[in-house]
């Protein structure tokens, strides 16, 4: 069954109608209901706030990593293992073809259902996926394959195991080895980029956001409760956090901001895959144009050319 949010219920309302009316046999009410039922859905998401952006990114219906490894890759396979201590299935690592081109696809998986959302720690990485993440990376380097990750996590494990053996220390060493990493490699925001745990994924030639994603440093109830002592207060963090796809292309965060469809990326997964592979091609048509010294020079324009500070 679907699953509607808050601000969905008018759309709930009619999708109930249009069900009654299909069992009904009422044909001139379905084709009714459904002209309906397209202008409420138009209503509805063109005036979005920041916090329904949010919401729709956390959406239980959205696409995971898995979901649009399955719609773009062919004879996938998987890849495991860190080679050092553990396989960790919050990340996931996928060798195939895209549009006949060999490429590898790195994600973060948070799971469905509560067996499988354990099984995936909710998305959120230990040191060793992040590990497994770079050996993966260092893989395509050495046989010149191009990487596509997928950034979908509330944040890096922040348990007492992960902290034993090296969070920060295997988030940091990403960062680093990434970033010079000689291979061509695109990331998108597909639902939350949550702090350090999406930038270990996230340093590469081109990043993008989903259309309904967002991308922050601290969660919008993490904020609240620093700044106000009230994770209530989570809808005015949201907005004055600026963690939108429009707030982040705005600032020149990110390169590119991915339409999903209208009704969003869980009414639609076909298209929002579609328009994922899309994007990725496109980049790397772009890449291909580049030779390799000019393509790292530009990775390290870009990464520097973050942020804004004074000397005094």
């Amino acid at each position: 069954m679907a699953t509607y949010l808050d601000f969905e219920n008018s759309i709930r309302l009619i999708d109930e109608d249009i069900s009654s009316a299909k069992i009904k046999g009422d044909g001139h009410a379905v084709e009714i209901l459904e002209k309906s039922l397209n202008k409420e859905i138009s209503k509805t998401y063109k005036n979005l706030s920041e916090y329904q952006k949010l919401q729709l990114a956390r959406h239980p219906d959205r696409p995971y990593a898995i979901d649009y490894i399955r719609a773009l890759l062919k004879d996938a396979y998987e890849l495991h293992g860190d080679r050092n201590f553990a396989d960790d299935a919050a990340i996931i690592c996928y060798i195939g073809y895209l549009e006949n081109r060999k490429v590898i696809v790195i994600g973060e998986q948070k799971g469905r259902g509560t067996k499988n959302k354990i099984k995936r720690n909710f998305g959120m990485p230990h040191p060793e996926g992040y590990r497994k993440a770079l050996r993966v990376a260092r893989l395509a380097e050495k046989f010149d394959l191009p990487i596509l990750f997928l950034i979908d996590t509330p944040g890096a494990y922040p348990g007492i195991a992960a902290e034993e053996r090296g969070q920060s220390e295997a988030i940091a060493r990403n960062l680093y080895e990434m970033s010079k990493l000689n291979t061509k490699s695109v990331s998108v925001v597909i639902g939350e980029g949550g702090s350090g745990g999406a930038l270990a994924i996230g340093v590469s030639d081109r990043i993008a956001m989903m259309r309904y994603s967002v991308f922050s440093v601290i969660s919008p109830e993490g904020c609240a409760a620093i700044l106000w002592n009230d994770p209530a207060k989570q809808e005015s963090a949201t907005k004055a956090m600026k963690i939108t796809a429009e707030d982040l292309y705005g600032l020149k965060l990110v390169d590119a901001i991915i339409d999903e469809p209208l009704v969003g990326a869980h009414r639609d997964k076909e298209s929002a895959a579609r328009a994922v592979g899309e994007y990725f091609i496109k980049s790397l048509e772009e890449l291909d144009m580049m030779s390799d010294s000019e393509r790292l020079e530009k990775r390290y324009e870009k990464i520097i050319s973050i942020g804004a500070y004074e000397e005094r």
